[in-house]
């Protein structure tokens, strides 16, 4: 009888410190590891003359570390690393002659693309209303992205040639804005707001040339 009592003593004692350990795992989750996002892609502060005739589409994806704040662990902080590759269709024609860059107004064009690879590094402050048992939850995430340029190149079509242009060194190697992304469960709503130009040193019809970009999207976040 007395063994009988130690069994189940034990046995009462050992799933006792299994809950713990499983309740304590529970307790310590992490959320959205990586992301993945789809955007459309807007021009701001462009002279009258530039205009975007197509659809400008991007992609990113990524990995971000979850820095939770609170007990709770709905609050928090996320520190990624990603790649995104932007393209924006537009008329304005980037060309070099004589290691020269030139900008002009393309006319009577098939394509006149300019396709800008990044690695980003973004910067979450998080909310979220989740627990460790729910797997769908409202979320606002905002804070800002910083990008270092990686490959930054032109292609421009007509009827009677194709020029691509590499190199350009006009273009910021570092580029930062604010982001926001807002949901709930998988789908979320994505805003990038650039807030450094493009181009350094351009000047464009006795303007100085400041282009932007605004970023309109979906953004996918996978724990």
């Amino acid at each position: 009888m007395r063994k009988a009592g130690f069994v189940i003593l034990l046995f009462l004692s050992f799933n006792s410190i299994q809950a713990q350990q499983d309740t304590i795992s529970d307790v310590k989750y992490l959320e959205d590891q990586f992301y993945v996002s789809l955007t459309y892609n807007m021009l701001t502060f462009k002279p009258s003359s530039i205009l975007q005739n197509g659809f400008s589409g991007g992609f990113s994806a990524g990995f971000i570390k979850d820095i939770p704040l609170n007990e709770q662990r709905n609050i928090g902080f996320g520190i990624g690393l990603g790649y995104a590759y932007n393209t924006y269709i537009q008329n304005l024609k980037i060309t070099k002659e004589n290691r020269i860059t030139l900008f002009n107004i393309a006319q009577d064009f098939t394509t006149n693309r300019l396709g800008i690879s990044t690695l980003d590094v973004p910067i979450e402050f998080r909310w979220r209303n989740s627990t460790p048992q729910r797997y769908k939850f409202w979320r606002i995430y905002g804070g800002v992205k910083f990008s270092y340029l990686l490959v930054g190149k032109t292609k421009y079509s007509d009827l009677t040639e194709t020029i691509t242009t590499k190199n350009i060194p006009e273009l910021n190697k570092f580029q930062y804005g604010l982001i926001l992304a807002t949901g709930y469960s998988t789908l979320n709503l994505y805003f990038y707001y650039g807030l450094k130009p493009f181009f350094k040193g351009v000047d464009f019809n006795g303007e100085k040339l400041n282009l932007k970009d605004f970023n309109v999207g979906v953004k996918f976040y996978i724990m």
